[in-house]
């Protein structure tokens, strides 16, 4: 009986913002050697990290089936799956149900690439998948120059510059061992299947639902007024830094007496302008807590606008105003920041906090855009709802951040502790 040939697919995806710009990146690798057999990656445009999750599995399956004529024939192969993706490794395992209409069809789409029984799935840590990340953080540097991805080994185009397979490559490379580890994990990988002999060497598996556990909570505070607030005049990081007016710390006192009622806030972060710093000095007081300050929280910088009115832009600089108010990669004149960069500013730090943070109630001092932004991001909502979002000075808004990469907006714009 002819032995069934074995492979490992790593496969991962990622979303700059979650729903933002995406890719995915897929290997399948000899266990007995270690070599990569074929690489995948590809820049999908806006999806969520779930979505992007999901094509790099489906393109390691394909890239698997096209290594071997007879793939879809019962016994012809046996293809060990590893992600560091709880939800995609559960879903497909069959212990977690199917229930966003945007992983059904991709989940239907996988399962039919080969027989059930030729594939099983184990979740690894993300270090473990370093390969496959790699790759899709390729695709999305790619997707961002307006390029697709393209294996950065390869000597010659491709016919399609998704994927790659050792015909393609030249030999692999790196320090002494890297293939003999390689192929250590893989054998370990594909020893671990159901009905394998025992092995010694401990594996690493996902054998039951998860806990997410608690979710970092995000309390947005935007800042209390400055004498430019009611004027309605432009007040970036790239302007006066204007301190709080007499109604701003009257503002901040306020909230400070709510958020101090509520009780939950557990750590403090700030914006380096003053009239942030401010603010917070204030609820720290009265909590009993530090502050610690996020560049990544400051607010937009507006250029050449900083301190103008709408109408006195308008006067001044319609054409460069149009633009701006069209496009999110439009920049204010002299220089700003345009709301794509500044998203993905936000976005980045956003990350770094939700690591920093998991699990723990924090409160975000901050400014229009940054919150603007975290909630247009966490609703998946598009660059112009920007607009469409009201935002009072000293008011609250809230997004929880969940361990598998969900975002819930759970308050906007409250001023209730204003009244």
């Amino acid at each position: 009986m002819t032995q069934p040939r074995q492979f490992v697919i790593e496969a991962d995806g990622g979303s700059r913002g979650n729903p933002g710009p995406a890719g995915y990146g897929a290997v399948v690798i000899d266990p007995l050697t270690g070599e990569t057999l074929a690489e995948a990656a590809e820049y999908i445009g806006v999806a969520t990290n779930n979505v992007a999750e999901y094509k790099g599995l489906i393109a390691g399956l394909k890239a698997a089936k096209a290594l071997v004529p007879d793939a879809s024939a019962d016994g012809a192969l046996q293809v060990r799956v590893r992600m560091d993706s709880k939800l995609v490794v559960e879903q497909m395992s069959g212990r977690w149900k199917i229930k966003h209409p945007d992983m059904k069809p991709l989940a239907a789409q996988a399962a039919r690439i080969l027989p059930a029984s030729a594939v099983t799935y184990e979740w690894i840590p993300r270090e473990q998948n370093k390969h496959a990340d790699r790759l899709a953080n390729e695709a999305m540097d790619a997707g961002k120059r307006g390029k697709q991805w393209e294996p950065s080994s390869s000597t010659a185009a491709l016919d399609t510059p998704r994927l790659t397979t050792t015909a393609d490559l030249p030999p692999v490379s790196g320090p002494p061992g890297d293939a003999a580890a390689g192929a250590a994990r893989a054998r370990a990988a594909l020893a671990s299947r159901p009905g394998a002999a025992p092995s010694a060497t401990p594996q690493v598996g996902w054998g039951a639902a998860p806990d997410l556990g608690a979710p970092a909570t995000f309390v947005l505070l935007r800042h209390g007024e400055t004498a430019l607030t009611p004027e309605k005049r432009f007040s970036g990081s790239g302007g006066s830094d204007p301190e709080l007016s007499t109604t701003g710390r009257d503002q901040a006192e306020r909230i400070a007496q709510s958020l101090a009622a509520r009780g939950t806030i557990e750590e403090i972060v700030s914006s380096p302008l003053r009239r942030c710093r401010e603010t917070a000095a204030a609820v720290a007081a009265r909590l009993g807590l530090e502050v610690r300050i996020e560049d990544g929280l400051r607010e937009t910088d507006f250029g050449a606008w900083e301190g103008l009115t709408f109408a006195e832009v308008r006067e001044r600089y319609g054409p460069d105003l149009d633009a701006w108010l069209a496009s999110a990669k439009a920049a204010p004149t002299g220089g700003g920041e345009s709301f794509a960069e500044v998203a993905r500013r936000v976005a980045t730090t956003r990350d770094h906090l939700t690591a920093r943070y998991t699990g723990r109630t924090v409160l975000l001092v901050t400014h229009v855009t940054p919150i603007k932004t975290l909630v247009r991001l966490a609703l998946g909502a598009p660059p112009e709802a920007l607009f469409r979002m009201e935002l009072s000075a000293a008011s609250v808004s809230a997004v929880a951040y969940y361990a598998d990469g969900n975002a819930s907006v759970r308050l906007l714009n409250d001023t209730s502790h204003l009244r």
